[in-house]
């Protein structure tokens, strides 16, 4: 939550530069709350893993955020139960006249295809363009970002010669909200065969890479406004998921290699060593914060669409 201190205050330019979470006596004297209204798109198949994990990271601000579950309608999910789906997820149909505060659209076992192959393609188009039109700030993870990047702005993706697979350490390139109070290097779990080329996401005036590295390429990018925000990592990852990941690539004979930086020494006998936890939960509460609530106007209904120039 923010600190409320005179806008006169030598401190308050300072911490406002440095992207404290500041307000002045006068907005929060006539400051309009209210609950954030929250989508989660959930494209991949272990959906009730993959809700916990995002939930689990909203849940760790202060903020009331209201929380509406989408899936797919063209695609049927195998590896969840048809009752949980029927009760607690509705589709884009059903929202299609709602605004919401915010969005997370997830990743999906899909990188290897190309866009127009995935079979729920033409309902995933929809969906971004929902997120263009009826949200403030929309959270697009790993595969989502990069389609995304694609419809928006056409950046394509590539193969890559091997998985990058593991925890990586990547630096803050640029300055924004979304790694207020970060340190100048973090840790982020990354799993995925495909990239989008940092020299083509740097020609797109309204994109800036936030985060990258060697090992990753791009880690985050933003729209110049935050309103689309483009994570290739996984962030929202539980400590055994990349664990579980590559048993289950070992298990279907694939070449895979034990995840980088992710066992202690790098041998799986010496364990999981957790060292992504504290900057992701910073990332998604710094989202929330920064790039939404003290955004996103009091009245749902004025948010408008978002311009891509």
């Amino acid at each position: 939550m923010p600190i409320i201190i005179p806008r006169d205050l030598p401190a308050f330019k300072i911490l406002e530069k440095e992207n404290i979470f500041v307000i002045d006596e006068k907005r929060a004297t006539t400051q309009d709350i209210r609950a954030l209204e929250l989508a989660i798109v959930n494209l991949m198949p272990t959906k009730e893993k993959t809700e916990t994990q995002l939930l689990r990271r909203i849940a760790n601000t202060p903020l009331q955020v209201n929380v509406d579950l989408i899936q797919t309608k063209t695609h049927n999910s195998n590896n969840v139960s048809r009752e949980h789906l029927d009760k607690f997820y509705i589709s884009i149909e059903d929202v299609k006249n709602k605004k919401y505060d915010a969005m997370i659209i997830t990743g999906a076992p899909v990188e290897n295809l190309r866009f127009e192959d995935v079979d729920y393609w033409s309902e995933m188009i929809e969906i971004i363009e929902f997120a263009r039109t009826n949200v403030y700030s929309t959270l697009f993870i790993c595969w989502a970002s990069q389609a995304a990047l694609y419809h928006f702005y056409g950046i394509d993706k590539y193969e890559l010669p091997n998985k990058v697979f593991g925890v990586f350490e990547c630096e803050i390139d640029y300055k924004s909200a979304i790694v207020s109070g970060f340190d100048e290097t973090f840790y982020i779990p990354h799993s995925r065969h495909t990239y989008c080329k940092l020299e083509d996401i740097s020609k797109i005036k309204d994109l800036n890479i936030i985060s990258s590295s060697k090992e990753v390429g791009l880690n985050i990018a933003t729209s110049n406004d935050e309103r689309f925000i483009f994570i290739a990592g996984h962030g929202e990852y539980d400590r055994d998921t990349l664990e579980l990941e590559y048993l289950r690539d070992l298990e279907r004979g694939l070449d895979i290699e034990i995840p980088i930086n992710y066992y202690k020494n790098n041998k799986r006998e010496d364990g999981i060593q957790v060292k992504w936890r504290a900057h992701n939960n910073l990332l998604f509460s710094n989202w929330l914060n920064y790039c939404v609530y003290q955004r996103t106007p009091y009245n749902i209904e004025e948010i408008t669409e978002k311009n891509l120039g």
